[in-house]
């Protein structure tokens, strides 16, 4: 499986099911297919949130979730991909970019986090749904780089975090 097939199970995830189904939808679509293709789903999983794994990126799902530990951002990455393509690149491009997204908005309004900790398992809950099996181990593995030396500063600091990403600063201070 390459990314290209990974975002069209996602976009197909997207379209049959509610927002907060999409990666349990995931999961049973793949599970239909071969489990050599299920396992290498998990690798081009695991590459896109290494690729997402920017300081940026992780100051914006700070903001937008009140704080943000290692695992929330584990999740709240899970979410993005559960977005789709489109969403996921701008979001990596431009993180104040979120500030537009619908969910995100509403997030702000609503006072809710945004988060999907089951999209970090789709292709193992496929694997396991497909095989009876757990996924192997040695089928991925994830390597993430260096976080940005230049976003090296506490996330808490409202005024380098506005600064850095205003639309979503300005967006959560009025929610709060």
């Amino acid at each position: 499986m390459d990314k290209q097939t990974f975002w069209k199970l996602i976009d197909t995830a997207r379209t049959e099911s509610e927002p907060d189904q999409v990666a349990a939808r995931a999961s049973e679509l793949l599970a239909r297919r071969p489990g050599s293709e299920i396992a290498a789903a998990q690798q081009v999983l695991w590459d896109l949130l290494a690729e997402s794994y920017r300081s940026p990126l992780w100051a914006a799902a700070y903001v937008i979730n009140g704080g943000c530990s290692d695992d929330g951002f584990d999740y709240f990455r899970g979410w993005l991909l559960t977005q789709g393509e489109e969403a996921f690149a701008l979001a990596l491009a431009d993180p104040d970019s979120l500030a537009d997204h619908p969910a995100v908005r509403e997030a702000a309004a609503e006072g809710l986090e945004l988060w999907d900790e089951e999209a970090l398992s789709i292709a193992w809950t496929a694997y396991e749904s497909a095989t009876g099996r757990e996924l192997p181990a040695e089928s991925f593995t994830i390597s993430y780089p260096a976080l940005a030396p230049s976003w090296d500063f506490d996330f808490d600091d409202t005024a380098q975090t506005a600064a850095r990403l205003p639309r979503l600063s300005a967006l959560f201070d009025q929610a709060g």
